[in-house]
């Protein structure tokens, strides 16, 4: 674990304490915590949704040209 002396203004101090209460924390530690497990869930490379795994694996397994076809076939 990790310990670390932070500056943070009043609003976030405010926010970190609504975050707290709303979800039972015990500290602001698991508030920031919490906070940034959801940024990187949501905004930090997100996996695929399930339904466009399976319409990715249709994809690759579908006919493709290689570059020399395609020029071909455009010509």
């Amino acid at each position: 674990m990790v310990q670390a002396v932070i500056n943070i203004d009043e609003n976030t101090n405010r926010v970190l304490n609504i975050v707290k209460a709303k979800f039972g924390l015990r500290d602001k530690s698991q508030a920031i915590n919490l906070v940034v497990n959801e940024y990187e869930e949501t905004s930090l490379e997100p996996e695929l949704r399930p339904e466009y795994k399976i319409k990715l694996n249709k994809i690759m397994k579908g006919k493709h040209l290689s570059r020399e076809e395609l020029e071909k076939e455009v010509a």
